[in-house]
């Protein structure tokens, strides 16, 4: 199709470990307590970085749901 380009959306580099990993929003949302807007505006873009609360829950939460050892670092500087 054409138009398929368009449904490429910016991702930030954890919008692309959700994706790998099959993870929705939601679901990390629903895990770690942080609002799907958030997350949603963390995985769109690097303009937007979480407050070191809401960071340590998405680790958090990313390492239960994945079982991998994941590091801030990993996505934010």
């Amino acid at each position: 199709m054409a138009w398929e380009w368009l449904s490429i959306k910016p991702r930030s580099k954890l919008g692309k470990f959700l994706d790998r990993h099959d993870l929705t929003q939601e679901k990390v949302s629903k895990v770690s307590g942080v609002s799907k807007s958030t997350l949603s505006r963390l995985c769109k873009g690097n303009a937007f970085h979480p407050s070191f609360k809401n960071q340590n829950k998405i680790i958090t939460a990313l390492r239960k749901l994945t079982g991998k050892n994941i590091n801030p670092t990993d996505f934010w500087m």
